[in-house]
């Protein structure tokens, strides 16, 4: 009975996982066709011939390393810009006493519970006021504060043991010292997993780049791969490559910090 169930188990979660990679691999092939070959019937899964040219117009006919450059550029400030200030404000509400401080954590968290589309009216009049429109920092702006990234680096600094801390205040150390030499060394695993996830999160973002981007040489990746879809409409394999190129990074994150991601949600208690 228990192999029997056990079989079932797996044959489920076979199909769960073919269901879910079927538009991937779907993708990836279409991005190897030609246009003839992209609706053949049964599906053509290893195209044959082979067609390289889509991914030559990628880069030839639109400024696709222009968008790569951007969405790095706007990626790596936002992460590093965001882990700081999360990591900060997380050792602040997990080690240090002050009157109200988990009524203003409880608030903090509040605003994951807010959506973005409510608030990016406001953001637009507060960036424009600034006369940051159309610029990156824009962008870096507003991934700077993180809920989730400051509950993520709580988690892990309550699970640090107060001694430390203490052994450290009482051996004339300041709350920096502190922070910089004994917390930030033991939340390796949770700081890991905020860059992967931010860095993601940011270059994966669309909507931002679409309200306060206008010029095409200032485009991310997304915004880019849009105005190429625009470009190209109805020429699936073409649109396909192009999306496969916006992925390449991602996946590569993904595959080299699976571990560093794991650990990290395992040891700030998101497992489960």
């Amino acid at each position: 009975m228990k192999k029997a169930k056990n079989v079932i188990f797996y044959a489920l979660m076979f199909l769960l996982s073919f269901v879910m990679i079927f538009p991937f691999l779907w993708m990836i092939s279409t991005s190897f066709k030609f246009d003839s070959q992209v609706f053949t019937t049964p599906i053509e899964w290893i195209p044959d011939p082979v067609n390289f040219s889509n991914y030559v117009k990628v880069w030839t006919e639109e400024p696709f390393l222009t968008f790569y450059k951007n969405t790095a550029f706007v990626a790596v400030f936002a992460t590093v810009g965001q882990v700081i200030i999360s990591a900060m404000a997380a050792y602040a509400f997990a080690k240090m006493k002050f009157t109200g401080r988990n009524i203003v954590f409880g608030l903090y968290l509040a605003t994951m519970m807010v959506p973005w589309n409510t608030i990016m009216i406001p953001q637009y009049q507060i960036i424009s006021k600034l006369h940051l429109t159309d610029t990156h920092l824009a962008l870096i702006l507003g991934q700077l504060a993180s809920a989730f990234g400051i509950f993520l680096l709580r988690q892990f600094f309550m699970t640090v043991p107060d001694e430390l801390v203490e052994a450290a205040r009482i051996d004339g150390a300041g709350e920096g010292r502190t922070f910089a030499q004994i917390m930030l060394p033991q939340a390796k695993p949770a700081l890991a997993t905020l860059i992967i996830f931010t860095f993601i999160q940011v270059w994966n973002d669309y909507m931002a780049p679409l309200i306060y981007l206008n010029t095409k040489e200032k485009y991310t990746i997304q915004l880019g791969l849009k105005f190429f879809q625009s470009e190209h409409t109805m020429q699936y394999t073409v649109i396909m490559a192009g999306t496969v190129c916006a992925l390449i990074p991602i996946l590569i994150i993904f595959l080299v910090f699976e571990k560093q991601i794991t650990n990290g949600m395992v040891h700030s208690g998101l497992k489960g």
